[in-house]
């Protein structure tokens, strides 16, 4: 990219939403036809909030997304995708195409189902928010932060009202047993209370697309109008009774950060199902991984086989037996959902089944002994 390219590029109304030479350059085919490029901050019930150049920077249409409309739910305009938008010359505004989409956060729709939902695009950060206001919950860090590298978006965790850990501590340890079971991931004790952590937090968001992520009371709504310096996001308390929060955000929307970036709060998550997560498991779970590789079989299950490096990890106290069993549920809940799409493994499940039925039964024979 050209000196005068990226000058260009950082003087369009749209750079502090993260317009770029690539995104300009898929553009092209849509300028020539007179549209304009916007970016959606805000998706409810077929009409979009999405921001344009404007005569003095950026202003905010409406529009429909009815030329777009898909029955594919991966495919639905969302919060931080790119658009080609008609002004037109009527009250709304048309969403005439989506650019490519860089990453995406998707989640399974529901246990039942085997639609896939999406949460944000074109996003660079994955900011997991989890409340220290009621124990930590490790196995919600790895749904989290699986789903978060699945999305080809590096994911961080913030860690909430840090303000009530009592000593400093009882918040370093909180903050390693995070990092153990996020390797590789950022892990940073922030308090909207007291402003700890938030400078590290707003420095690590600066200059891309983050998005908030977290269930109902872990804060999220609190540390968007921190990071944003204003009371933008409505915040509700949370009850006493069981340290859960309501919800205050009821849509995904995307604010721009007064230090450079874009954000985007999400409503809170009661349930996040693995989707086609198979890399971010593997990204999650690295210490699994790179026992599993030590195996004397490959297709080890980590069950009883001899020679399980896993299981003599877990022997040894090297490996805590909630990760190893955190790692086979999220990985057979991942299995499921994939398996409800493609035809092929769920026909390679079945067999797997059936080969471990047969395998019960003559156990069980052998147990018995021979009859007569």
């Amino acid at each position: 990219m050209s000196d005068l390219t990226s000058d260009i590029t950082a003087a369009h109304p749209l750079a502090p939403y993260g317009w770029d030479a690539d995104h300009a350059q898929e553009f092209t085919p849509y300028a020539e036809q007179g549209l304009l490029p916007g970016r959606l901050v805000r998706v409810d019930r077929g009409r979009v909030d999405a921001v344009v150049p404007g005569d003095d920077g950026v202003r905010t249409v409406l529009a429909s997304t009815a030329l777009v409309a898909t029955s594919d739910p991966l495919k639905v305009p969302c919060t931080g995708d790119w658009a080609a938008i008609d002004p037109g010359s009527g009250p709304d505004a048309v969403v005439r195409a989506l650019l490519p989409r860089r990453t995406a956060l998707v989640r399974s729709a529901s246990s039942k189902r085997s639609e896939g939902q999406i949460l944000a695009a074109n996003i660079d950060h994955a900011v997991v928010a989890v409340s220290l206001a009621e124990p930590l919950d490790l196995g919600r860090v790895e749904r989290f932060v699986s789903l978060a590298w699945e999305s080809s978006a590096t994911p961080v965790v913030a860690l909430t009202k840090a303000d009530l850990v009592p000593d400093a501590a009882g918040l370093a340890h909180l903050v390693a047993d995070t990092e153990t079971v996020a390797p590789g991931v950022p892990v940073l004790a922030v308090s909207a209370a007291t402003g700890a952590g938030l400078d590290v937090l707003a420095a690590v968001l600066a200059g891309g697309t983050s998005v908030l992520l977290g269930r109902s009371g872990a804060g999220k709504s609190t540390l968007a109008n921190a990071v944003l310096g204003a009371e933008i996001q409505d915040v509700h308390a949370v009850r006493d009774r069981d340290g859960k929060g309501r919800h205050t955000t009821t849509t995904r929307d995307l604010l721009v950060l007064p230090g450079g970036g874009v954000l985007i709060d999400t409503p809170g998550l009661r349930g996040v199902g693995m989707w086609d997560a198979e890399e971010g498991l593997a990204r999650t779970f690295t210490d699994v991984e790179e026992l599993a590789a030590r195996c004397r079989f490959h297709d080890c299950a980590h069950t009883a086989e001899p020679g399980c490096a896993v299981l003599a990890a877990v022997e040894a106290g090297d490996l805590p037996q909630r990760r190893l069993d955190s790692y086979r549920k999220l990985l057979r809940e991942n299995q499921r959902i994939v398996a409800k799409t493609d035809v092929r493994l769920r026909a390679e499940l079945r067999r797997d089944w059936k080969q471990k039925q047969a395998l019960g039964r003559h156990m069980g024979e052998r147990k018995r002994g021979p009859r007569g």
